[in-house]
């Protein structure tokens, strides 16, 4: 930072003379998921954006929004405050629908985006006119407001792909991302071909070069990518969104240093491979919530992030009847990071009591619809047709009021001229000045560059933010996980004082928040501990009396201290109740961990539908959680599965899935058994690849009443392998929960 820059800024101080104490923020309000029960019963695959006019608004796929409506043309919906919303009809009506879609086709998962002077938003258009029958593409659609009017381009931003075989390959779930290289990028795709990247035209609306493919196809749909602290983080859901009451959605994310991957897990584990790999950012807890998942993320005024997703109440989980539409509201959540990764509320996943909502509004005396009011040395300008005024800084202006010390954050809307500085604490310095944003306090400095074409003249989003003894100041188009530069620095020692914010250069500012910064939760929460072993067979002799079967297999034999099981070719889901089950007897108590050791080579690569081995809770043999090692298609992925009956006027059953950490030959499994208050039984399961570091996933609830069995199987629909593979069983072991 340039001495004169400081001095300049540090010179503001003469026009604050008459300044007053800080001002705390508006009081938080608390919201209660789901958070779209006011005017929808479903709000499926949201994406969301703060408008230049204060309100938070909320996209959603074409579903009906309440039983027996009709189908529209995606939703708009939107808040001021998180708690309160307002439902303003759809994107499109069939005059303004793109020309290029099939009749009945559908429009689903939104994402939403502010660039170039403009709202852009990408979508899943489920058939093209070129191709009628189901050839997925990408569309394209913009508007001067958030809530419309929308104009679509005459042609998909992504075109249908084929697979090769007379079909097509999932072009679907858009999501956008402007990056640090100054270029942007859409990224698409689904569980038929995997999620690509492909970078976007300067304006978003054409597709350019070839495709990157980042995630392997049968496992990741839904993607949303962030930048945070030098990564690239790329999410993605997997496993059922639909499957009513058997729902097992999951969130899931690698990160990268570059937007085109590769895309690694915690473990290292990437993405785009057989043994597919995967951290988790939200899954089921064995709450009323199942199957959260195709989310978006978003920044509130004090720095928090959250997610916003759907999930299914897996008391009402049809907004049909049973097998049709399901019923899948919007959700939103606090999102964590912990070492270095997305976490909802540090890893206790959906919440279903009140929780604090996204913070809006400002604190130092801002009203952050007219911020001029609480400025010295602003002037205030007439607003355009999208918000109210503006505060317009030419020279030098200031909060009237001192923002907290410690910790704060400054957000805005900005255009900006060719200087601007943010002063905070009267010591920490931010500029935008020329071609670079700068950070400065304590005799450091740090600088990031920003593209050649970037357009100060255009509405952007600056933040500058001081956590600790960390400054940054980062510009982006509209605060959702992108940048155009930002730029990090580390002051040990740093101790923000209470101050004015206070500001030189030329800019025009709305939405201008000020406010102390959430404090960030840094630790995991807690995860089922074993304590002593109560009960188990270590299988070093015959399988002794506290073992029982359903339907004997007389090829599972002990021997040399281990129980081998060769896979049979049956199953257990829908009417193939064929499978051999092997249960052991269960302790006492209503808390405890069951857990194995298995052995299975399933290769990598090829198709073994759905050959598998593992854990089984079991009532009968249309209700029961099943954690297996599986081979799904081309991936090697641990599965926990549920069937019930969700119909039962003719006893059809559902099933569905969530995934739990990455699949291995030996593999460790857990399931961690407790009763809740309704007497239901829930089992959480974890997997570990080495038996020392866990990682914990999904809870099923099984129903009240008599406790299910619990033990080990070994099958599949069929093995697609001679001989077939063997499952190898170190160990059946329950111990105590701590």
């Amino acid at each position: 930072m340039p001495r004169r820059f400081l001095a300049a800024a540090l010179a503001v101080a003469a026009i604050t003379a008459g300044t007053t104490a800080a001002v705390a923020a508006p009081a938080p309000i608390t919201t209660q998921n789901d958070i779209s029960s006011s005017f929808a019963d479903t709000f499926a695959d949201p994406s969301v954006i703060q408008g230049r006019d204060g309100y938070w608004y909320a996209y959603a796929t074409s579903d009906p929004l309440v039983a027996g409506g009709p189908f529209g043309l995606m939703h708009i919906a939107r808040t001021k405050d998180f708690g309160s919303w307002e439902y303003l009809g759809t994107v499109f009506n069939d005059s303004t629908k793109p020309s290029w879609a099939a009749p009945g086709s559908f429009f689903w998962a939104p994402d939403i985006r502010y660039l170039g002077g403009r709202y852009v938003m990408y979508f899943t258009v489920t058939d093209t006119a070129a191709n009628p029958g189901g050839d997925p593409a990408i569309g394209v659609a913009t508007a001067p407001a958030p809530a419309g009017p929308w104009t679509a381009t005459d042609a998909p931003v992504v075109t249908p792909k084929p697979d090769g075989n007379g079909g097509y390959f999932g072009t679907i779930d858009p999501a956008m991302l402007t990056a640090a290289d100054g270029k942007r990028y859409l990224y698409y795709g689904g569980f038929y071909g995997g999620i690509s990247v492909t970078e976007l035209s300067a304006d978003g609306l054409h597709a350019v070069g070839s495709p990157t493919q980042v995630t392997i196809g049968d496992r990741y749909e839904g993607a949303y990518a962030v930048y945070r602290d030098g990564w690239y983080y790329l999410m993605g859901s997997s496993m059922n969104c639909c499957a009513g009451p058997t729902a097992g959605y999951s969130v899931f994310a690698g990160r990268s240093k570059s937007p085109k991957g590769p895309f690694l897990d915690a473990d290292g584990a990437s993405l785009n491979e057989s043994r597919v790999g995967g951290t988790t950012v939200i899954t089921q807890n064995g709450n009323k919530w199942i199957g959260p998942g195709h989310h978006a993320f978003l920044t509130d005024a004090a720095g928090q992030d959250h997610i916003v997703y759907h999930a299914i109440d897996r008391g009402t989980p049809w907004l049909t009847d049973p097998f049709g539409i399901n019923r899948r509201p919007m959700l939103i959540d606090r999102i964590d990071w912990i070492d270095g990764w997305p976490r909802t509320r540090a890893g206790l996943g959906p919440s279903d009591t009140p929780q604090p909502a996204p913070a809006t509004g400002s604190g130092a005396g801002i009203d952050s619809t007219d911020p001029a009011g609480g400025l010295s040395g602003a002037t205030r300008q007439a607003g355009d047709s999208l918000g109210g005024p503006t505060a317009v800084v030419r020279g030098v202006a200031s909060t009237r009021q001192s923002a907290p010390g410690g910790s704060v954050r400054v957000d805005a809307d900005v255009r900006l001229g060719s200087s601007f500085t943010t002063v905070l604490g009267g010591s920490v310095v931010a500029t935008v000045s020329g071609s670079r944003v700068t950070v400065s306090a304590d005799g450091r400095t740090a600088s990031a560059s920003l593209p050649a074409d970037f357009d100060r003249s255009q509405w952007n989003k600056l933040s500058v933010q001081v956590v600790g003894n960390t400054v940054t100041a980062r510009l982006s188009d509209a605060g959702l996980g992108d940048l155009y530069a930002e730029a990090r620095l580390v002051v040990p020692g740093l101790k923000l004082k209470a101050a004015p914010v206070r500001w030189l250069g030329t800019a025009e500012l709305d939405n201008l928040t000020v406010r102390a910064v959430a404090d960030p939760v840094r630790r995991a929460a807690a995860v089922p501990q074993p304590g002593k072993v109560l009960a188990g067979d270590e299988f070093d002799a015959g399988l002794g009396s506290g073992w029982s079967w359903v339907r004997p297999d007389a090829k599972a034999v002990v021997a040399d201290g281990k129980l081998s099981w060769p896979l049979q070719n049956t199953d257990l889901v829908g009417s193939g109740n064929n499978a051999g089950l092997l249960f052991h007897q269960v302790p006492a108590g209503e808390r405890w961990i069951a857990e194995t050791k298995l052995h299975l080579e399933l290769g990598e690569g090829d198709i073994r539908n759905y050959q598998q081995a593992g854990m089984i809770a079991y009532r009968n043999d249309d209700d029961f959680a099943r954690l297996g090692n599986v081979a799904i298609w081309r991936t090697r992925q641990t599965e926990y599965g549920r069937e019930l009956v969700a119909r039962p006027s003719d006893g059809a059953t559902s099933y569905g899935g969530a995934a739990i950490g990455r699949s291995a030959p030996d593999l460790w499994m857990r399931l961690a058994y407790q009763r809740n208050a309704a007497g239901e039984h829930v089992y959480r399961a974890g997997t570990s690849v080495d038996g020392k570091k866990w990682t914990w996933g999904a809870s099923w609830v099984l129903p009240a009443g008599e406790a299910p069995r619990v033990g080990i199987y070994a099958h599949g629909d069929f093995t697609g392998a001679s001989p077939a593979p063997v499952a190898t069983f170190d160990y059946l072991r329950f111990y105590e929960s701590k």
